[in-house]
């Protein structure tokens, strides 16, 4: 079964950091484009990062300056560095992979940024 699971969420400060993970079982994440998305409490979901199979990047305006998508084919794996976060950087962090009508979607990591 293909499956898609996010990791690196947590509590981090104001200016602080984390890293995101997105790992895809049961398939191959190269052939796949995959988006990160959030959804904050009240909000609507929305787009952050989306890097393509040939590695094309795009980022929202928000995150430009501050977030970096980047995969790792060998290990089957797109990380999203956050940097300079702020609090409204709190969200559930989403990744999705996308080919062709494939759509597979991960459960979520908690992103919180208080102090």
């Amino acid at each position: 079964q293909v499956q898609l699971a996010e990791s690196g969420g947590g509590l981090v400060q104001p200016g602080g950091s984390l890293k995101l993970t997105c790992v895809l079982s049961g398939g191959v994440l190269s052939f796949f484009t995959v988006t990160w998305h959030r959804q904050a409490p009240g909000k609507q979901r929305e787009f952050v990062a989306s890097i393509t199979s040939s590695g094309d990047v795009n980022c929202a305006d928000f995150a430009k300056g501050r977030f970096t998508i980047s995969r790792d084919n060998a290990k089957n794996t797109v990380y999203l560095q956050m940097n300079s976060l702020k609090s409204d950087d709190t969200a559930v962090y989403y990744c999705d992979a996308r080919r062709m009508t494939t759509d597979i979607w991960g459960h979520g990591t908690q992103v919180t940024v208080s102090s």
